[in-house]
């Protein structure tokens, strides 16, 4: 059977496109002819995957649409003959990014109505996460499951050494990560809010690391300078490490004392799965999809009370046998997203179809 898979955009380092060659690998190990379509690819991917323009990307027995953004892809979906299945990864909503990009703004919320148009047009739509499908649910799809993000735990885990970088970040400061893009959703001004309560009443000798694009919406990073000034911060607190190599990334999650996540909107949250394989205690804000990814792991938090997290992030860092004892629940939950049980749901979606 020839089953492919179209992604809007192939980069190296993106979760959604990182999963999906995973994917392609383990069809490919069950026998099936597959293979990974992109309107755009980074040249290190061209080796791996194929163009859209390519006509074998029409000719798949099935075809998945991995959806996190809209694009020529969708209509195209929607005019094949062959089984059609739907992967959404969730769409940020709009209003996030109103005070700070029309044009984005704009491409969300036009997501989300292209994304209604291919009800009745899909024979399964998935959700990468229970979240993510009930979503699809209320949109009206009626054959609905769970697929979830295959995370490559290894390029955490495996990594070599960064000996450097890791001497810069061993320096006496207590770093506290985060990762992801620098967007609005992320509510990284309230770990700016967050620091403050924490350099005051728990240490002061702490380094908050954002470790993720910074361009991606320019006036909220702008903003989030603005505040580190106002607040009065020291330029060694705070860390704006732009994109990095999984080599370095690796060496910001193994020198972390803790990992904290204060985002509103999350349709799964890959960064908290690769915090539990670096083994680095999460606090975490409930919010959206944040509290089923941990699936009762690390520290969930609601509602919003900063200073409350002060205190929480405080004895994630110092309190040794809570540590451990987070560490091994995340662990325990970290099972629950192995290659195998990857295989497994992917068994799942072929039966359905």
């Amino acid at each position: 059977m020839v089953i492919n898979q179209w992604v809007p955009a192939a980069h190296r380092g993106d979760a959604v496109g990182d999963s999906a060659r995973l994917v392609r690998d383990l069809l490919r190990d069950k026998g099936h002819d597959s293979d990974l379509y992109a309107l755009s690819i980074d040249d290190e991917l061209r080796a791996e995957v194929r163009s859209f323009t390519d006509p074998d990307a029409r000719r798949g027995d099935i075809t998945v649409l991995h959806f996190a953004v809209p694009s020529p892809m969708t209509a195209a979906l929607a005019g094949l003959s062959g089984g059609r299945v739907l992967q959404y990864h969730n769409i940020t909503p709009a209003h996030y990014f109103a005070p700070y990009d029309a044009e984005i703004f704009r491409i969300a919320a036009l997501g989300r109505q292209e994304l209604s148009t291919l009800v009745d047009r899909v024979e399964l739509a998935l959700g990468d996460s229970e979240y993510n499908r009930r979503e699809l649910e209320t949109l009206g799809f009626r054959r609905t499951g769970v697929m979830p993000i295959i995370v490559d735990t290894c390029r955490i885990t495996s990594a070599p050494p960064q000996p450097a970088l890791k001497q810069i970040l061993s320096d006496g400061l207590t770093n506290i990560l985060f990762v992801g893009r620098v967007v609005p959703n992320k509510k990284l001004e309230d770990h700016i809010r967050l620091a403050e309560h924490y350099r005051r009443y728990v240490d002061a000798k702490s380094r908050f690391i954002f470790v993720g694009r910074t361009d991606s919406v320019p006036r909220y990073y702008a903003m989030l300078r603005a505040l580190l000034v106002e607040y009065g911060m020291r330029r060694d607190q705070f860390l704006f490490t732009g994109q990095v190599s999984d080599h370095e990334l690796a060496t910001y999650y193994r020198t972390a004392r803790a990992y904290v996540s204060l985002s509103e909107h999350e349709g799964f949250c890959v960064p908290l799965v690769e915090a539990m394989a670096a083994n680095v205690p999460i606090l975490a804000y409930d919010a959206a999809a944040v509290g089923e990814t941990l699936g009762g792991a690390g520290v969930c938090f609601s509602p919003k009370d900063l200073e409350y997290a002060a205190e929480l992030l405080g004895l994630l860092v110092y309190d040794d046998t809570l540590r451990t004892s987070v560490i091994v629940g995340q662990q325990r939950r970290l099972t629950n997203f192995t290659t195998e049980r990857a295989a497994a749901a992917l068994d799942r979606m072929l039966n359905e179809l």
